[in-house]
C-alpha cells in the first residue's frame, strides 16, 4: 500500500496540472503544460481541445517514467467548466473549444433567461439562476442560429473533462455537479428547460457520480487498465483539495478567476448565487468571479513583470499612502453581479502613485470582488464561516493572502498542495476505486494545511470603507462600461 499511487488531473483555463500523490496526499512528482487562449475578435474566447487531450498524454507519459503502471491505483480528472466543444461521432472537434470567458451567447443568453419565470428557477435548481452567456444552453442556441451546418454535425456538447475522459477510454459520460444550470435539485437534466432549445437534450452525455468508474485507460496509452474517476470542475473538485467536506465549512480558490463557496443545506435563494444539487450529503453554495489570477497575470503584462515581483511591489507600498480603488472586470464580472458588460476601473489615481500603488490596488480589488461575493453566499448559506479553506496558484503570495483576509475579515488556511484541483481529482479516483469508503476518509488523509494568515482587527474599519467604495463604484460606472461595450460592438471593435 505505502508504494501505491493516485494520479489527479486538471484541465484549466490555462494548462493542464497532473500530479501523482501517494495515499497520504504527498505529493512525488507534478507537470504543468500551458496551452494558449485565442480572442479572434471580440467577444469570442476560443481553446483547442487538442491542446488539452495532448497535455493529458503527456502527463500520463511522464508519470509512466517514474512509476509501474500496477502501482497506480486511479485516475481522477476536473476542469474548467461552461467551457464546450461541440463534437461528431466520432468524439472530433467540429470548432475550437467556447471557454467560459466568451460573451458571443450573450444575446441567446438574455432571450432564454427573459422566457423563464422565477418560480421555475426554484423548482429546477432552489436558487434564482441566471442563464447567462456561458451557460451550455445559450452555447447550444448560438451554434443552432450561426453555425447551422456544424449544429447539425454536433453529436455531443461536452466539457472539458468530459472530452478528456473520452479520449483515455472511449466512454462518453459526465457528472451533475459539472453540469451547471443543466440539471435539477435531483441531479437529472432540467427537460423543461432544455426543449428549448430544439435537439439539445439528445446531444448532451449521460450523467454519472463523480466517485463513479468511468471505464478504464485505453490499451494504446500509458496506465492501460488503470480505472478513471468520472470526476466533477474545478470548484468541487478544489473544494475536496482543501479539505472541506463537513456542513458549515468554507473554501476559497484562486487561479484565473476566484471561486469561493460554503457548505450548508440551508438554501435561502439569493441573486447571484449557484447552489449545486445535494450530493454525497452535502449543498454547496458557490460562486465564480471574472478575473482573479487574470487581474495579476494583466498588470504584469502591462507593466512587463512577473508575479512575484508584483507581489514585491504590492507588500512595499506604505499602507499610510494614498491607494487607488481597482474594479477587477477586466472581462466583465461573473458571481454576484452576472453583468458581462462590466470594465475595470482605476478610480482615484494621483501623479504621486507609483507602480506599487497600482500593485496593491490591483491585488485589493481582486479580494474586494471575492467579498462581495462572500456576502451573498453567506446570505444563501444562512451562515458565515469564520474561516475559509484557501489554494491555488493565487495563493503563493503572502502580501496578497493577507490582504484578502484584512478585506474578507475571515482567517484563510492555505493547503499545502500547490493545486487543490489535482489533490480533489486523485482522492476522487480514490474513492471511486475502493482506496477510501467516503470523501470524508479520503480528504482527511490526504490534505495538510501549510500556513494560515489572520484578519488585521485593527484595520477593520479601513476595509469596510473601502468595501463600501467598491459597491457604489460599480454602480456608479455600470451604465458607461455598458454604453462603451455598446459602442465597440457598434463599431465591429
Amino acid at each position: 500500500m505505502k508504494d501505491d499511487y493516485l494520479i489527479g488531473i486538471d484541465v484549466g483555463t490555462t494548462a493542464v496540472k497532473a500530479a501523482l500523490f501517494d495515499l497520504d496526499g504527498t505529493l512525488h512528482d507534478a507537470c504543468h503544460r500551458p496551452y494558449p487562449t485565442h480572442r479572434p475578435i471580440p467577444s469570442h474566447v476560443e481553446q483547442s481541445p487538442n491542446d488539452w487531450t495532448d497535455a493529458v498524454h503527456a502527463a500520463l507519459l511522464r508519470f509512466a517514467d517514474r512509476v509501474p503502471s500496477e502501482a497506480v491505483r486511479g485516475i481522477g480528472l476536473t476542469s474548467q467548466v461552461n467551457t464546450h466543444v461541440f463534437v461528431d461521432a466520432a468524439g472530433t472537434p467540429l470548432a475550437p473549444a467556447i471557454v467560459w470567458q466568451d460573451g458571443r451567447s450573450g444575446d441567446a443568453a438574455a432571450t432564454l433567461d427573459a422566457g423563464i419565470v422565477d418560480a421555475d428557477r426554484l423548482t429546477w435548481w432552489g436558487a434564482p439562476l441566471p442563464i447567462d452567456a456561458s451557460h451550455a444552453l445559450a452555447r447550444m442556441r448560438w451554434m443552432s442560429e450561426h453555425e447551422p451546418a456544424l449544429w447539425a454535425r454536433t453529436a455531443h456538447v461536452l466539457l472539458p473533462k468530459d472530452h478528456c475522459l473520452r479520449a483515455l477510454t472511449g466512454e462518453l459520460v459526465s457528472d451533475p455537479l459539472s453540469n451547471i444550470g443543466l440539471v435539477d435539485r435531483a441531479s437529472r437534466h432540467v427537460d423543461a428547460l432544455l426543449e428549448r432549445v430544439p435537439g439539445a437534450a439528445g446531444r448532451l452525455p449521460p450523467l454519472a457520480d463523480m466517485t463513479a468508474v468511468a471505464g478504464q485507460v485505453r490499451a494504446d496509452l500509458p496506465f492501460a487498465g488503470t480505472p478513471v474517476a468520472v470526476g466533477t470542475m474545478d470548484a468541487w473538485a478544489g473544494l475536496f483539495g482543501c479539505g472541506v467536506t463537513e456542513e458549515g465549512r468554507g473554501m476559497y480558490l484562486s487561479g484565473t478567476s476566484e471561486i469561493l463557496g460554503v457548505l450548508s443545506s440551508t438554501v435561502n435563494p439569493t441573486p447571484g448565487v449557484l447552489v449545486m444539487p445535494p450530493s454525497h450529503g452535502m449543498t454547496l453554495h458557490v460562486g465564480p468571479t471574472q478575473s482573479g489570477g487574470a487581474s495579476q497575470l494583466w498588470f504584469c503584462r502591462l507593466f512587463g513583470t512577473t508575479p512575484e515581483e508584483m507581489g514585491r511591489l504590492a507588500a512595499a507600498h506604505d499602507p499610510a499612502d494614498p491607494l487607488p480603488l481597482f474594479l477587477p472586470h477586466l472581462q466583465g464580472e461573473r458571481a454576484p453581479l452576472w453583468d458581462a458588460a462590466a470594465r475595470g476601473v482605476f478610480l482615484g489615481l494621483d501623479a504621486s502613485m507609483e507602480r506599487s500603488a497600482l500593485a496593491r490596488s490591483v491585488y485589493e480589488g481582486v479580494a474586494l470582488s471575492a467579498r462581495c461575493l462572500l456576502e451573498s453566499l453567506q446570505l444563501s448559506a444562512g451562515m458565515s464561516p469564520g474561516a475559509l479553506q484557501a489554494g491555488g496558484g493565487g495563493f503563493r503570495t503572502d502580501a496578497w493572502n493577507a490582504l484578502r483576509a484584512d478585506t474578507l475579515g475571515v482567517t484563510l488556511h492555505r493547503s499545502a498542495a500547490t493545486d487543490p484541483g489535482t489533490l480533489g481529482a486523485a482522492g476522487l479516483a480514490a474513492v471511486a476505486t475502493g482506496v477510501h469508503a467516503s470523501l470524508t476518509d479520503a480528504f482527511a488523509r490526504l490534505v495538510h494545511v501549510d500556513r494560515s494568515w489572520e484578519p488585521d482587527r485593527s484595520r477593520a474599519a479601513w476595509h469596510e470603507d473601502r468595501y463600501a467604495l467598491y459597491r457604489d463604484s460599480y454602480a456608479a460606472t455600470r451604465d458607461i462600461s455598458h454604453r462603451l461595450v455598446d459602442g465597440a460592438r457598434a463599431t465591429g471593435n
